[in-house]
């Protein structure tokens, strides 16, 4: 569904694009993930398509795939903000975990 809207702005971790109603953000690290619960996500306050995840454990924990902004209360100024969050963390775990060894 989402993979034939226009694309407003991407990141190397996220991807924000244009549906009729609402601006859509993406978390580019869970493509692949199956769409288990539709439901408003508690952090942001939007309706959010949500995937499964196990932990070491085996316990599965439900985790947001894409948010649903609505036009009529947000523009892309403020989804922006919340992507380049988001950006802004994976890339520091991405530095924890994979250190760039060539500086």
């Amino acid at each position: 569904m989402s993979q034939e809207l226009p694309i407003l702005k991407k990141g190397a971790y996220y991807t924000i694009r244009d549906g009729q109603d609402d601006i859509i953000m993406e978390d580019r690290t869970k493509r692949g993930l199956t769409l288990r619960e539709h439901s408003v996500d508690e952090k942001l306050q939007v309706m959010a398509d949500k995937g499964m995840i196990h932990d070491m454990d085996g316990i599965g924990h439900f985790v947001p795939i894409r948010w649903y902004f609505p036009k009529s209360k947000y523009g892309l100024d403020h989804v922006l903000v919340h992507a380049e969050s988001m950006e802004k963390k994976y890339a520091e775990l991405r530095e924890l975990t994979c250190p760039d060894d060539s500086v």
